[in-house]
């Protein structure tokens, strides 16, 4: 009979089912005990023959040591079965934090291609807007206004350009001044005044010197006294400056 190092003290409580099974052992140890005691030349018979049998006997150290072994074994079987528990339950855990980080991955990954879409969405967006943008520019050259190359004409630029850079004027206003100034011929020449023989002769549609031209310029029109817009846009800026507009002037300004 193999020796068992284990105490009483180092035991695992048993349950239920491994008391009822120790029970059953020492059940059949007290019916082994109780069969010792028939007598060697008794007989038992069956429905079939007779079967002799050798008295079994065991000893109360003997029936103790068993009910120790079964015990044992009984213990060493519910450790192995929290151990399995056990493993099953760390297997659980490793086999989630698997799941959540692979699930956080594919969130992860998503929110990159989402962002990158918007991204590519955003430079496309950017890039139409800039290609509409041109295309407007181009057709707005494309139907730039255009204006007939006469008195008409010139008096229409000119107010446009005047418009847009706030220099006040009408075209009556400035029909009315040319008229008187220059008969409407944009190389009149001033050749007897005060300014002739001074050198700077008054020239062009409304007889405007040449400092004063130049200093009374409007970026965008040509730099010479003859050019019909350029004399009536500085001379109309010149008005504008020493007596509100173009409309006020009625005769040698």
């Amino acid at each position: 009979m193999p020796k068992y190092t284990f105490t009483r003290a180092h035991r695992p409580a048993l349950t239920k089912r491994h008391k009822i099974a120790v029970a059953g052992v020492a059940t059949l140890g007290a019916a082994a005990v109780a069969f010792s005691a028939v007598p060697g030349n008794a007989e038992t018979t069956t429905s079939e023959a007779a079967v002799s049998s050798a008295p079994v006997k065991y000893s109360s150290e003997e029936l103790k040591g068993l009910q120790s072994d079964v015990s044992e074994q009984l213990a060493a079987k519910s450790l192995q079965g929290q151990a399995a528990e056990a493993k099953a339950k760390v297997e659980a855990k490793v086999k989630a934090a698997a799941a959540a980080k692979k699930k956080a991955a594919a969130a992860a990954a998503a929110a990159k291609k989402k962002a990158a879409a918007k991204k590519k969405a955003e430079k496309a967006r950017k890039a139409k807007a800039a290609s509409r943008a041109a295309h407007r520019a181009k057709l707005k050259a494309a139907v730039r206004k255009s204006y007939a190359n006469n008195l008409d004409g010139w008096i229409k630029e000119s107010l446009d350009i005047m418009k847009a850079k706030g220099i006040p004027g009408t075209y009556n206003g400035l029909y009315r001044n040319i008229i008187r100034e220059s008969s409407g011929n944009p190389n009149a020449i001033n050749n007897w005044d005060i300014n002739a023989i001074n050198g700077v002769p008054s020239i062009g549609l409304l007889q405007i010197i040449k400092p004063t031209f130049n200093a009374y310029h409007v970026p965008g029109t040509a730099w010479s006294q003859y050019d019909p817009v350029a004399n009536i846009t500085a001379s109309a800026n010149y008005a504008f400056h020493r007596y509100g507009s173009i409309d006020n002037v009625n005769s040698a300004y």
